[in-house]
């Protein structure tokens, strides 16, 4: 006899995934669902199949991590600059509407920016971003004036006064359910606001306990050689581990996620490294730096998948301290965005073959 109403443990039956990421789904939203008296979740069984008559997998249903800013040349640096606190994002920069209308046709972004200030022709780019129905999930934002907003495009089209407040609102409406639920999860490590996004995001990109695959271990061999170092790593950063798709000088699969150094890689976009890991106090007491092995210096960047997010980092460490220079720091970021590209490629091909199939 089927149950009417499900616990988090039969949806995750139910679906095919790991109970974390089913209760990522129903805590996000995705399911609808109630709490009991007790405090625990719960979800009827038709919304459950509903999700999965749809044919849309949680991977489809979820918005992007991706912004586009479409500016006029001089004013671009202002918007990088108002950026500089927004690494929930991944953001390209455009000061050709038409080159900025191909990447947003493709990318679907989870919002554009468009700015009405100076030197831009705004006017028609806002008309054909809200005439495109295919875009129709993604926030607009005209950055300007509030009369830079077409009166007949207000039900689409958002107003900002700058690029700060444009960012504000659009990282607003994307955490809108927040994650304060992740104190409940007991995490000793930080944590960006769209983490619940991002762990759905490991999980879509199908690489958890996955067999070894030479494109990932090309490239971990290649940062441990360029670099000098006896360790290098692909990681994956679940709820509740780091586990390594690939890896050179280190014989462990995984070790738990407040040991993992990459926790603050996947803050930022950008490459990030400890001269002396013993010396820093985020570090000091951790169990790979105080004890066994005795990690010193560590450098990475993040690993991004086709929609924007962080699944993990490339990085490379140390059992001594150094420092590295900018020619070393732009080998990693390199090596991480062809690390990037090959989980976009696995991506891609999981979609052309489902759809292949779709056709059978």
């Amino acid at each position: 006899m089927t149950k009417d109403i499900l616990t988090t443990a039969d949806v995750a039956k139910l679906l095919g995934v790991s109970v974390r990421t089913a209760q990522v789904l129903i805590e996000g939203g995705a399911i609808p669902s109630w709490k009991t008296p007790g405090g625990h979740r719960r979800v009827y069984h038709a919304d459950v199949l509903a999700l999965i008559d749809s044919k849309q997998s949680p991977a489809e249903t979820e918005t992007s991590a991706i912004l586009v800013v479409v500016a006029a040349n001089d004013r671009l640096p202002t918007y990088r600059a108002a950026a500089e606190n927004a690494a929930d994002f991944s953001i390209d920069y455009f000061d050709d509407a038409l080159a900025a209308l191909v990447t947003i046709g493709s990318a679907r972004p989870f919002g554009v920016l468009v700015d009405c200030v100076s030197g831009l022709n705004s006017e028609p780019l806002l008309r054909s971003l809200a005439a495109d129905k295919t875009i129709s999930a993604t926030r607009i934002i005209a950055v300007g004036g509030e009369a830079d907003v077409p009166a007949d495009l207000a039900a689409r089209v958002s107003h900002a006064a700058t690029p700060a407040q444009a960012l504000a609102t659009l990282r607003g409406s994307a955490f809108a359910a927040d994650d304060a639920g992740l104190a409940d999860w007991g995490v000793a490590f930080p944590v960006s606001r769209d983490e619940r996004r991002r762990l759905m995001a490991v999980e879509r990109s199908g690489l958890l306990n996955s067999e070894n695959e030479e494109g990932f271990d090309r490239l971990t061999w290649l940062a441990a050689q360029t670099l000098d170092t006896p360790i290098a790593l692909l990681t994956l950063l679940t709820p509740t581990k780091q586990w390594f798709k690939s890896k050179v000088g280190l014989d462990m699969a995984d070790t738990p996620r407040s040991w993992a150094f990459c926790n603050h890689t996947i803050l930022q976009r950008e490459v990030f490294t400890v001269p002396d890991l013993s010396a820093d106090p985020r570090f000091a007491d951790n169990p790979a730096v105080a004890g066994e092995p005795r990690f010193r210096f560590y450098a990475g960047a993040p690993v991004v998948d086709d929609d924007g997010f962080i699944v993990g980092s490339l990085c490379v460490i140390d059992r001594k301290p150094r420092v590295i220079g900018e020619r070393e720091m732009k080998t990693i970021q390199a090596l991480a965005a062809i690390a990037s590209d090959e989980v976009r490629l696995r991506a891609l091909d999981r979609r052309l073959r489902s759809a292949t199939h779709a056709k059978r």
